[in-house]
């Protein structure tokens, strides 16, 4: 996750991919710095059949000025019934991350994001939506971090900024979306990635697109590993955090699941 301006992590990694019915990232509890801009069990889907999927508004280019807002949607909503990705991720939150990858390519080549790189971020944050997301991208259930008033321990107090506008909260503020965006960091970074002319944080699709503006903030190069690094702790001050998005990173990209080690636990 962001802090003071921004993400809530997800806490303790589990080793396997397993997703929850839960609605609240539960240990979202570290808020993420902003800068200042100046600065499981493999399931085998071909990589082609996933780009196929790609929402088909999301290959257009973003509105420049989307409107932002979470759209309340119906409860009995389905999940898409796409392929599933390396190591289990849904087919829906791959093509999120594909599309993002393709239009950052488009807007801003020299930051070099991958979609895994972002899967990783998803799953640490939410495990991707809890892999549960409709066709749209939509989570089935909101994901939201715990309320920042103070009372759990490591978490900052962050006040509300946005009159519960994003949130639904008054008083303080809690991260949302399945890329665990404080309300006031995402209304500063919003990009509409499935071009409704909307940037919904719940969105995966939008919520994927912005997290990529978000770490390539600043002018750094994601294929620099420094850079990179630098860009996670962005999300959360932790190396350990940080080694948890790249080893899911790196297991994305091969299909070969993380080892036990490669998951240190953040605090």
């Amino acid at each position: 996750m962001i802090a003071l301006t921004g993400l809530v992590p997800a806490g303790l990694v589990a080793v396997t991919a397993a997703a929850t019915e839960a609605t609240t990232a539960p240990n979202a509890a570290v808020e993420h710095d902003v800068l200042p801009a100046a600065e499981g069990d493999l399931v085998a889907a071909p990589q082609a059949d996933i780009a196929e999927i790609a929402h088909a508004e999301a290959r257009q280019s973003p509105s420049a000025t989307p409107v932002v807002k979470t759209v309340a949607l119906a409860d009995d909503r389905e999940s898409a019934d796409l392929p599933s990705g390396p190591l289990g991720i849904p087919g829906i939150a791959v093509a999120a991350y594909q599309t993002a990858e393709q239009q950052l390519g488009v807007e801003n080549p020299h930051c070099g994001m991958s979609w895994s790189l972002l899967a990783g971020i998803g799953r640490v944050e939410s495990t991707h939506a809890y892999g549960k997301a409709d066709a749209q991208g939509n989570p089935i259930k909101a994901v939201y971090g715990p309320v920042l008033d103070g009372s759990l321990s490591g978490n900052n107090v962050i006040h509300d900024s946005d009159g519960g506008e994003l949130d639904g909260l008054g008083g303080y503020d809690r991260a949302i979306g399945p890329m665990q965006f404080l309300p006031e960091t995402w209304h500063r970074y919003a990009a509409d990635g499935n071009a409704d002319g909307i940037a919904d944080p719940q969105n995966l699709f939008d919520a994927a697109l912005t997290a990529g503006r978000y770490l390539c903030d600043g002018g750094l190069n994601m294929r620099d590993l420094s850079q990179q690094s630098k860009a996670i702790l962005r999300y959360n001050n932790s190396m350990a955090y940080v080694a948890n998005v790249m080893a899911w990173s790196g297991s994305y990209s091969s299909g070969l699941a993380p080892q036990p080690k490669d998951l240190p636990r953040i605090h």
